[in-house]
């Protein structure tokens, strides 16, 4: 894959863009409008919900925190990364400190271009994905590549850390099955 962007606009430069591309894998560059959602993202990319991954930041202890990858559509399970990580604690940074970690504003924060090298789960049900997109260290700035290739790139370790959404209760057919009781 090569890079992309719109012709109208020059291409992106963010330190996310320029850490893939030194990685030498395999990736396109995808420009959108900001997004209001998760939904409206995935769809103006022309991907499925679940190829759309959020970096959510994690702290383990002073200093010491890692990246989760987190498929649209999928609930973080704190148990689940607990028990692999083999701990009892984990947090989540506010935003300033997630900042001053990774060097990217809320929304924005990926591992690619990371102001620091910080370890990388990423939850196994992408690969499911073809392609999976991951941001590019900007608004509206998207990284697309296979799933092996980000593993590769981010030396990702893969690990079951997530459950899928709650679906919404159908009006005609009531709550779904886990909400009755």
């Amino acid at each position: 894959m090569q890079p992309e962007h719109s012709p109208a606009a020059p291409a992106p430069d963010t330190p996310a863009v320029r850490a893939v591309a030194a990685s030498g894998v395999p990736h396109r560059v995808v420009v959108i409008e900001p997004a209001r959602s998760a939904e409206e993202a995935a769809e103006r990319q022309g991907i499925p919900l679940g190829a759309l991954l959020r970096t959510i930041v994690v702290r383990r202890g002073d200093d010491d925190y890692l990246f989760v990858l987190v498929p649209a559509g999928r609930r973080f399970d704190w148990p689940k990364l607990r028990a692999h990580l083999g701990v009892t604690r984990l947090s989540l940074p506010d935003a300033d400190e997630a900042r001053e970690v990774t060097g990217y504003v809320r929304y924005t924060i990926t591992p690619f271009g990371s102001s620091r090298a910080w370890p990388v789960i990423a939850d196994v049900s992408m690969l499911a994905e073809p392609v999976v997109a991951i941001g590019g260290g900007a608004h509206g700035v998207n990284l697309h590549l296979a799933p092996a290739d980000l593993v590769t790139a981010l030396r990702a370790e893969v690990v079951d850390v997530t459950q899928p959404d709650a679906q919404p209760a159908d009006p005609d057919r009531g709550p779904p099955l886990a909400d009755q009781r």
